[in-house]
């Protein structure tokens, strides 16, 4: 399972997938996962990898990580659309203006937490 995931690119390291399976955040087909799970085609994978709720569908087995186009084609994604409340507004400074002074830091920091 750890090897898979990583494999298609779900997780960034093999090690990352180990520690989401044993923490009991990957489910096959509504059960718990093992890292040492064995994946079949057909088989519906879930689990929230990386603060998205991930929902794919086993297409090909694969054992060794492979280019995203290659990735792509293991696996059919049914997660759900995450939807952006608004575009986060773009921070731009002239050029030329130097160094941003306190207060425009400040107006910067107010600006990235909402």
């Amino acid at each position: 399972m750890d090897i898979w995931l990583w494999a298609v690119r779900l997780t960034p390291t093999r090690s990352t997938a180990t520690e989401l399976c044993r923490a009991g955040r990957i489910t096959i087909n509504g059960a718990p996962a093992k890292p040492s799970a064995t994946v079949r085609v057909g088989d519906r994978v879930e689990g929230r990898i990386a603060q998205r709720q991930r929902i794919v569908e086993v297409v090909q087995v694969i054992n060794k990580r492979v280019g995203a186009p290659v990735a792509a084609e293991c696996l059919v994604d049914h997660s759900p659309v995450v939807e952006r409340e608004g575009e986060a507004p773009v921070l731009r400074r002239d050029r030329g203006t130097g160094r941003p002074t306190k207060r425009d830091r400040r107006q910067i920091d107010r600006l990235r937490q909402q």
